[in-house]
């Protein structure tokens, strides 16, 4: 089972982060979703949430207040014929400052959406309802 920590970050204005996944990435090229990593072998999901976000759009852990968390969330996707069976663990972080964001290799772009606006978005697994249910 691969274990993901994917993290929603909002801005001051209530604004969700979302970021196209490259075409260098493994899975779910050229669709939409949050800051996402594996978590590795002895690291809790909120640390990889952590360094992920670090990471991923260059965000510093005291540049952000963890907000919630929801249950693990469980599902079997086929992907390139591929059998992928998911444990993903979803983190909501509000940044505390206006800042620039640096993505990495991982994703080709980035939007600030109101979060009713995901339903406009081509997005890896589940992700729409997970905005629904994180954010309320």
């Amino acid at each position: 089972m691969q274990r993901v920590a994917t993290s929603l970050l909002l801005n001051k204005d209530g604004k969700l982060l979302i970021l196209k996944r490259s075409d260098k990435v493994k899975t779910y090229k050229g669709l939409w979703g949050g800051v996402a990593g594996y978590v590795e072998k002895n690291e809790k999901p909120y640390e990889t949430a952590i360094k992920e976000i670090k990471e991923e759009v260059g965000i510093n852990k005291e540049d952000i207040d963890f907000i919630k968390k929801l249950e693990p969330i469980l599902f079997t996707d086929f992907y390139l014929q591929k059998r992928y069976d998911w444990e993903i663990f979803v983190f909501l972080f509000r940044i505390k400052e206006k800042t620039k964001i640096k993505i990495d290799w991982e994703h080709s772009e980035y939007h600030w959406i109101k979060p009713s606006e995901i339903t406009n978005y081509n997005t890896v697994p589940h992700l729409k309802e997970v905005v629904k249910r994180i954010i309320s």
